[in-house]
């Protein structure tokens, strides 16, 4: 088996991966104070409650916006299995051309979802991902990583208002039954909820009318897709290991021949 790993600003998922097919997914906290025996000793824990063996694994990736966690856990890794695991960074053969203006500050978890998307759902295209931040991936017909918009993710807009103001609760994110809200639980849910849903709307048709693609597809994957795509007139599929995906074909591209 395979091992992918995302780390997030807020959680790591690690998915495990037979060929192709999903096996076993964990997601825990991003907590950069972890050492390099904790993260052993996790990775061990979690191997064992699913009656797995880290002997299985004939290789694993690291996909990080947390450059202390990566390098802790690329080391636990190296100790577990005897190797190291790559790094995914933007110098590796990721089978699109980067044309960001600074290629090196593209995110590697967002060149990952654009890897995986074009894998699964061919070019051009459009990624959404609802994370920490809502990040959009922007791919051209002929394969080529054309960059994409940030925004503040749905927890941190909720966190923000929570935060920065005296009266306003800390709300779910979930659903709204309306638009307009008739409590203030329910005015900050639509406004976050029901805005991101139209900003994603209203971006995506600029993304296509800039490419001249106006049938572009959107992708949507991360934490929040599935409540976000249920309000969304242009997400025409929700695919949440999509990131975990492109790690598997970033590291498989990248593996000695013969």
């Amino acid at each position: 088996m395979f091992m992918a790993v995302d780390i997030g600003n807020t959680h790591m998922v690690l998915g495990l991966f037979e060929k192709e097919v999903l096996r076993q997914t964990w997601r825990v906290r991003s907590d950069p104070a972890r050492t390099e025996d904790e993260t052993r000793a996790l990775l061990r824990q979690l191997f064992q409650e699913c009656d797995l063996s880290l002997d299985s694994l004939r290789g694993a990736m690291v996909c990080s916006v947390i450059p202390r966690l990566t390098n802790t856990l690329r080391d636990a890794l190296a100790v577990l299995l005897g190797r190291e695991p790559l790094v995914l960074t933007h110098e590796l053969d990721l089978g699109i051309r980067n044309m960001y203006h600074y290629p090196e500050n593209v995110g590697p978890d967002r060149l990952a979802n654009a890897v995986g998307g074009v894998h699964r759902y061919g070019a051009p295209l459009i990624i959404v991902d609802f994370g920490t931040a809502t990040t959009f991936d922007v791919v051209s017909a002929d394969k080529a990583y054309l960059g994409g918009v940030i925004l503040p993710g749905l927890e941190m807009s909720a966190d923000s208002l929570f935060q920065k103001t005296s009266l306003l609760p800390r709300v779910a994110i979930e659903k709204p039954a309306h638009v307009i809200g008739r409590s203030t639980f329910e005015a900050i849910a639509s406004g976050i909820v029901w805005g991101t849903a139209a900003a994603v709307d209203r971006l995506t048709a600029q993304i296509r009318e800039e490419m001249a693609e106006p049938n572009c597809p959107l992708v949507a994957t991360g934490g929040h897709s599935a409540t976000i795509a249920k309000l969304s007139h242009e997400i025409s599929r929700v695919d949440p290991d999509l990131t975990l995906f492109g790690i598997l074909k970033v590291w498989e591209r990248n593996q000695p021949q013969g």
